[in-house]
């Protein structure tokens, strides 16, 4: 005979640990697995170890889907705030670092500690390196052949995230059981990942690998301005990461290195004020130097600002303010923080997580076609999801 269980919840990252709180909660027998060794990987790496657990302005529009209305419910539901709570509850001490990102002051580890200890409490069965090899819809529910016998339960969690940082465990199977059961799933692509460059490009970026720059950032209609870092690769930082989710292969981005400063009036003025200073100096007074003086080389501007025409000095602008790139891909899924793309949520319940052509069995977290910004929105949105499925699992 199998062993049985109210709710299996496939998948021991953020959204699984919180569905199985929730769930245990209500009294429903739980059993939590994970194939991996050690369990909330992605929690213990974010943040440089300190976890950015959700963001203050958490907010729709901070999130991608070809559905954006579907991740409303579930956001309102359970907030920034309620995670906050919890946090507190467990004396975990916290700081905003910017943009309201909450980061914990120490480590990572703490988070997963305190959802341990919930997940403990909520007498919820947790087991890692279990393999599921099969699963099966019955009259009552579902059946799952794993490594460790045969199981069933009422109620199926898949939980499995995404492609991002395989090296941490990350692979298609939620996908896959999406398929199997008739739900269409959005081509997933890598996401908040940098952006690579081939030719003269690369050459610059290679060059000036390592300096970080305040900009902003343009993909067709959406712009984000935070810092951005040239690499031995190409572009990365936190401006590129954001675009990434937006960039589509083969469309260029729009980079404004110095987005307070109208870097032609400065020109303009310093050329009146100041005729003997060189272009690369000039320019090194609004720019970082090295960067000054590979914009001056590669538009081949030098010499003395009297010797520069107006026409000159708005193309040296453009190099600055609006400097034109189009990338020749990402880094892919080993540095991506998440995966754009998933499940459909056309074919979830956005107040329960269910699939509606398939009774019992939920989709939560990454595995979804809900990407959220850079800064504790993916976070939330496992927080957010988690809750909603485990309140009706």
């Amino acid at each position: 005979m199998p062993h049985s269980f109210d709710v299996i919840i496939i998948g021991a990252g953020a959204a699984g640990l919180m569905c199985a709180i929730e769930a245990g909660k209500r009294g429903r027998k739980v059993w939590l697995i994970d194939h991996a060794t050690k369990i909330a990987e992605k929690i213990r790496i974010s943040g440089g170890g300190r976890c950015n657990f959700t963001n203050l302005h958490t907010r729709p529009q901070s999130y991608l889907s070809q559905n954006p209305h579907f991740c409303k419910s579930a956001l309102k539901r359970y907030t920034p705030q309620d995670f906050i709570a919890l946090v507190r509850k467990h004396d975990i001490a916290f700081h905003e670092k910017k943009l309201g990102q909450l980061f914990c002051d120490d480590s990572a580890k703490q988070i997963i500690a305190m959802l341990l200890a919930e997940v403990r409490a909520a007498g919820v069965q947790l087991e890692t390196e279990v393999q599921v090899q099969s699963i099966a819809a019955t009259a009552g529910g579902y059946q799952l052949q794993t490594n460790l016998g045969e199981y069933s339960c009422i109620s199926l969690v898949i939980a499995t995230g995404g492609l991002s940082i395989p090296k941490i465990g990350a692979s298609p199977f939620g996908y896959k059981v999406a398929e199997r059961f008739g739900l269409r799933v959005i081509p997933p692509r890598a996401a908040l990942v940098p952006l690579v460059f081939d030719g003269v490009l690369l050459a610059r970026c290679q060059a000036l690998s390592g300096l970080s720059v305040e900009a902003e950032v343009r993909c067709g209609k959406q712009a984000f301005a935070e810092g951005l870092l040239f690499t031995h690769r190409g572009l990365s930082g936190p401006s590129i990461l954001q675009i990434s989710s937006y960039w589509q292969e083969g469309e260029p981005i729009v980079i404004n290195l110095a987005p307070d400063i109208d870097v032609l009036a400065v020109l303009k003025a310093q050329k009146q004020s100041q005729p003997k200073l060189h272009i690369n100096n000039a320019l090194a007074e609004i720019v970082p130097k090295r960067l000054a003086h590979s914009i001056c080389e590669e538009q081949h501007s030098s010499g003395p600002l009297a010797n520069l025409s107006d026409n000159r000095l708005a193309t040296l602008t453009d190099a600055v303010n609006a400097w034109h790139v189009t990338p020749v891909g990402t880094e892919g899924y080993r540095t991506a923080e998440v995966t754009r793309g998933g499940v459909d949520t056309r074919a979830l319940s956005s107040q329960t997580m269910e699939a509606t052509s398939q009774p019992g069995l939920f989709f939560i977290g990454e595995v979804v076609d809900v990407t959220g910004h850079l800064g504790g929105f993916n976070f939330q949105w496992a927080w957010s999801s988690g809750y909603v499925a485990g309140q009706y699992v």
